[in-house]
């Protein structure tokens, strides 16, 4: 057992999915991934200029957050992608039709696979990411 606590670049998890039909099949190592809820780091600009997808409208990200993997969303290395945290999710919300509600669960993932104690992970959760976005619905 490898026990990794999360998954860098692991939006390649795709490349153990099938799609047939409109209906997805896991296989053995995609499964587990989302079975046991191994974070995923997904870095969507990184990935286009890796080769994940020619475009973002054809980056996986989607079918990951559909099929229930634990998704969060990341820059990877800003200088050499040349964004940020904000234009990251500027271009999902664009491309996608993500809304708060998917920003605010890939924050919740990332924070709960950050390493840190759980205690302070939970803590931030609560106290901090949480009401930043229930104050931004109540604008």
């Amino acid at each position: 057992m490898c026990g990794a606590d999360r998954l860098g670049h692991g939006v390649r998890i795709v490349e153990d999915i099938r799609i047939t039909d409109g209906i997805a099949k896991l296989g053995r190592l995609a499964a587990y991934v989302r079975d046991k809820q191994i974070p995923l780091e997904v870095a969507p600009s990184s990935n286009l200029q890796t080769g994940i997808a020619a475009v973002l409208s054809e980056h996986p990200v989607e079918l990951l957050k559909d099929l229930g993997f634990n998704v969060t969303i990341n820059c990877d290395n800003r200088l050499m992608s040349a964004t940020t945290m904000t234009a990251e999710y500027a271009r999902l919300v664009e491309t996608f039709g993500w809304d708060l509600d998917d920003i605010e669960q890939t924050t919740v993932n990332a924070m709960r696979a950050a390493f840190l104690p759980h205690d302070q992970r939970e803590t931030i959760v609560r106290e901090v990411i949480r009401p930043a976005y229930e104050a931004a619905r109540n604008r």
